[in-house]
């Protein structure tokens, strides 16, 4: 309906970027409210033990401090509900708000201080007294298994919860393998950092009786439902709005204790309360994620044909099971086989407590950790076995005969208890990335020593699972002067959502880019939004706001007809007019008055869709100092369809460098008194632009997704999920001729830490 320009698929340059690069974005930090308090938070500053006293006199006696919130000022202190995953059994582990009587990691919230000054907040929270009778803590998930110690008595155990990914026969498998090969893999804590830390200001209307929230991200519609529920109130009664919001990756905008608290201050005093949290509390008391062990098998023909994989994987899940917890550890159990055809799985993953801060979500959870397991136990059985890397995992990926391919049943249930690939042929990347790569030639430099540097290349598959249900939902309003607006339930957390909206509401209204405006997250706008959250804004919001623009358009038509005297079918709409065959037209402006207003929920009945693809890299690696050097990095991803080639490859990029973060520079080094020590940017390490200068990304459409209208599938998390496996593979493959195991090397920890396998065993019958 646009002629000469479909801006579905167009490089369109991301909308917002021209107020964020004129400095005219609006973070919380912007936001002033008059007579407005600044909240700081007193944290525990061990990691476990039993709260004594809290005495907060000194602290009230510094002028400009106007009140000091406790445990005791709360009442009945609430527990956060999970949002994902609410198994039973999981009520025990849930977070208060704040402490009352016991502390479980450094940095849990035990009292907000409010001051007519961020510096006078503070300086009320170095005055309080806090007596803590300190407790041993779980330093570990081995130490959390061992049950010396229990964080909830109450429970008898440490483990939140236990997930089995099944399928076939998996004991069988291995009693009949020509060759099987037993590891240990680990996966360090890390956490999102993303560049804004959270932020919430806070109003409370007592006249009207309503809580008003800005800073919301990710999931407002939970996250108000929560509020309110845990402040008395009904959800009518408070609004969560979004700002512009400095990056997610799946941490920010989550409920956490300070989503509670400031509300509860501003309504508690009667004035507007602001918190800032600064980086230090930031990596505290945000999620922390990753960090996950193994002990795991491969069952194979010798041809290098996988029969089956089994094992344990644990997941050190920190003190509590906050909102979405408990989705690594039964992505691990359910997902650990990626894109392969394994017919035979029995994967065990339990999620362990331990005196740390909580983990969460951060990009493509499980899946990242799950891939550098896999890959590193295919790298060493090709390699044992005699065959070429890239051959054994080509013999092995999923064909697009095989579509859908259900992958391993889980128990316990949820939402994803099965799950199936849902289109695609894996090969396909496979083979694209080899030769786009230059696979043949380079691989003759492996292991070879050039220069007093080492060369190796590597090459890892993936899967994503994205458009996680259940529904998303979209309002298209015709404006007076003929534009539309476009409301949506799903959130901007960086990924270029105002534009993508955009584009496939003026590409399906055929309306030009301009004419199209997209509001999206708050909780006014509509009566239910689900968030964004598992790459699923594109997938559920677009397709909601395809279907909407579709239903606006046969309400155009008739409003037109009835305008210009014709049958509806025979009323012609382009370049934002309405036509009738014979002639006479009007333009959409003209039809505003009729009051058309569409809204509509698009739902996958929790089908996900599945990008696929294939990724290699080539590094140099000096032995003496440990230096390693990526020459070469390339992702080759099918994504179904391609909405925005620019932002598509943005997400790409970012998410390759992200996991290079993850397998050489981030780590979250606890001591074994729970204490963090990297918990500044001079300690925890992040990648920067001149890190990693040499990342490719190519991105396919040949294969749509049958889930959805628009053939999309969630694309924001695949780049990131093979980079660990791949890295390690390619350093250890640099290392082959010189004799050394990664951990040999003397590299720091984070750098050795996604590299070696500290138990191995192997069985090959000949």
């Amino acid at each position: 309906m646009i002629g000469t320009n479909r801006y579905i698929g167009s490089p369109i340059e991301r909308i917002e970027d021209l107020r964020f690069l004129r400095g005219r974005g609006q973070f919380v930090g912007d936001l002033k409210r008059e007579s407005m308090l600044h909240a700081a938070i007193l944290r525990s500053p061990v990691a476990h033990g039993l709260v004594a006293a809290v005495d907060a006199s000194a602290a009230l006696a510094i002028a400009g401090v106007r009140a000091v919130i406790t445990a005791k000022d709360i009442g009945a202190v609430p527990r956060i509900p999970l949002r994902l995953l609410p198994l039973p059994g999981t009520e025990r582990f849930l977070q208060p708000v704040i402490a009352a009587e016991r502390v479980r990691y450094v940095g849990e919230p035990v009292a907000v201080v409010l001051g007519d000054s961020p510096a006078l907040a503070e300086d009320g929270v170095g005055a309080i007294a806090l007596d803590i009778e300190e407790l041993p803590p779980i330093a570990d998930r081995q130490a959390s298994g061992r049950r010396e110690i229990l964080l909830f008595e109450e429970a008898g155990t440490n483990a939140a919860m236990v997930f089995t990914g099944v399928k076939g026969d998996a004991d069988a498998a291995f009693r009949d393998a020509d060759y099987v090969r037993r590891d240990q893999f680990v996966v360090q804590r890390y956490t999102a950092l993303p560049m804004e830390p959270r932020g919430i200001l806070a109003e409370w209307d007592a006249a009207q009786g309503r809580m008003t929230v800005l800073g919301a991200a990710k999931v407002p519609f939970f996250n108000r439902d929560t509020l309110a529920a845990m402040l008395g109130l009904s959800p009518a009664q408070v609004d969560l709005i979004e700002n512009d919001v400095g990056g997610g990756f799946g941490a920010r905008g989550e409920f956490y204790p300070e989503d509670f608290l400031i509300p509860f201050a501003a309504r508690h005093v009667g004035r507007p309360v602001r918190w800032l949290e600064d980086r230090r509390e930031h990596l505290t008391a945000m999620n922390h994620a990753r960090q996950a062990d193994c002990e795991v098998e491969i069952a194979c023909r010798s041809d290098g044909t996988i029969l089956g994989l089994r094992g344990e994987v644990f997941v050190d899940l920190g003190a509590y099971v906050r909102t979405n917890g408990l989705i690594a550890p039964r992505t691990l159990a359910q997902c650990f086989t990626g894109p392969y055809r394994v017919p035979n799985v029995r994967m065990t993953s339990t999620a362990l407590l331990t005196n740390k801060t909580p983990s969460g979500t951060y990009r493509a959870p499980g899946r990242y950790e799950g891939s550098f397991f896999c890959e590193r136990l295919i790298e060493l059985a090709a390699r044992d076995l005699g065959i070429d890397s890239a051959e054994m995992r080509r013999r092995n990926l999923i064909g697009a005969g095989e579509m859908p391919y259900r992958l391993p049943r889980l128990e316990p249930g949820g939402p994803a208890v099965d799950t199936e690939c849902d289109s695609g042929d894996y090969c396909e990347t496979l083979d694209r990335c080899l030769v786009e790569f230059g696979w043949e030639e380079k691989r003759a430099l492996q292991g070879r020593e050039i220069g007093g540097r080492y060369h190796g290349v590597a090459v890892a598959c993936f899967i994503e699972g994205g458009g996680a249900g259940p529904k998303e939902t979209a309002r298209l309003d015709l404006e007076a002067d003929g534009t539309v607006s476009v409301y949506v339930g799903s959130t901007a957390v960086g990924q270029g959502l105002e534009t993508v909206m955009a584009q496939i509401a003026a590409d399906t209204l055929g309306m030009p880019l301009g004419q199209v405006r997209v509001l999206h997250g708050s909780t006014p706008f509509l009566d239910e939004g689900y968030g964004a959250f598992a790459s699923r804004s594109t997938v559920l919001g677009g397709s909601a706001v395809f279907e909407a623009a579709n239903a606006l358009l046969a309400k155009i038509r008739t409003a037109a007809g009835a305008r210009l005297g014709c049958p509806a079918e025979q009323v012609e709409l382009a370049d934002g007019c309405a036509r009738a065959l014979d002639g006479p037209s009007l333009a959409f402006a003209e039809l505003a008055a009729d009051g058309l207003r569409v809204t509509t929920a698009f739902g996958n009945d929790n089908r996900l869709t599945y990008t696929y693809g294939s990724a290699a890299a080539h590094v140099a690696v000096d032995p003496g100092t440990g230096d390693v050097e990526l020459l070469d990095c390339l992702v080759v991803e099918d994504v179904g369809r391609i909405v925005n080639p620019l932002t598509l490859h943005g997400q790409a990029i970012g998410g390759m460098v992200q996991g290079l973060g993850g397998a050489f520079l981030e780590h979250l080094v606890y001591d074994a008194s729970g204490q963090l020590l990297a918990g500044n940017l001079a300690d925890y390490l992040i990648p920067t632009m001149t890190d990693f200068p040499c990342l490719r990304a190519i991105a396919l459409e040949n294969h749509r997704s049958p889930s959805n209208p628009l053939g999309v599938k969630g694309a924001g998390e695949g780049a990131i999920i093979p980079i660990g496996g791949l890295m390690a593979n390619a350093v250890a493959n640099a290392l082959v001729s010189f004799g050394a195991t990664p951990n040999q090397l003397p590299l720091s920890p984070a750098r050795v830490w996604h590299m070696g396998s500290a138990k191995q065993s192997t069985r090959i019958l000949e």
